[in-house]
């Protein structure tokens, strides 16, 4: 169930939908290892200005976030997920990897019965509302662990990093630009098992190397914690 993945990164196109914490920490660091990188966010590519011009990233409106992208970043908070642009993936690469990073706090997001009622994961509610597969990522690490943390392979302190997905060929590539970013990728599973690595387990925010990661995977419990039930 578990590994992680080290491999030879190749400038990719990629598209970051979401310029928040996580969201502009990785258009800094993406864009900084050479990546070419389109970034848009709910206000319009006009916001982006001082992000762009720092980076070097190109500000686009969200519908042409995804265009050519090989990889898309959806970073943004969950209950804004159904209202993005519909065929917003139309014009990505043919085997794009989609990321989410969200987590669903109900106190922020409203009632989602699917999840809240159903027990639909998180990133599989995603992946419908938007028709595309994702991996899960980034979702409970720190956004400035992104700048500061990263560490070259092999190296003792790195950290792991828990990734879910159905999709083993978009989990490869992933991990691949994550050891790219400095850290170890972890492999928590697929979609349905992502609760492993959702708010209230202890991988979420656990800032340790694989051994640690592994084991808190191992250690997850699927029942909710009192508070997700808002």
């Amino acid at each position: 169930m578990h590994e992680f993945w080290i491999g030879e990164g190749s400038v990719m196109k990629i598209g970051i939908i979401g310029a928040g914490n996580i969201g502009g920490n990785l258009t800094r660091r993406l864009t900084a290892l050479g990546h070419d990188v389109s970034v848009a966010n709910s206000r319009g590519p006009q916001t982006l200005t001082a992000l762009a011009e720092e980076t070097g990233a190109t500000p686009v409106p969200v519908e042409e976030a995804a265009n050519g992208a090989e990889v898309v970043v959806v970073t943004i908070p969950l209950k804004a997920v159904a209202n993005l642009p519909k065929g917003f993936l139309d014009g990505a690469a043919e085997n794009v990897a989609v990321i989410d990073t969200n987590n669903y706090y109900p106190g922020r997001d409203g009632r989602i019965a699917a999840i809240l009622d159903e027990g639909l994961m998180e990133s599989r509610w995603v992946a419908q509302q938007i028709g595309h597969t994702v991996i899960k990522a980034f979702n409970g690490t720190y956004a400035q662990d992104i700048l500061d943390a990263h560490r070259p392979a092999g190296a003792p302190d790195r950290l792991a990093l828990p990734v879910a997905g159905d999709d083993e060929a978009a989990k490869r590539v992933v991990g691949t630009l994550i050891d790219e970013l400095g850290f170890d990728t972890v492999d928590s599973g697929t979609l349905d098992e992502s609760w492993r690595q959702q708010p209230g387990t202890p991988v979420y925010g656990l800032r340790e190397g694989v051994d640690a990661i592994v084991k808190g995977l191992a250690e997850a419990s699927p029942e909710r914690t009192g508070d997700f039930k808002g």
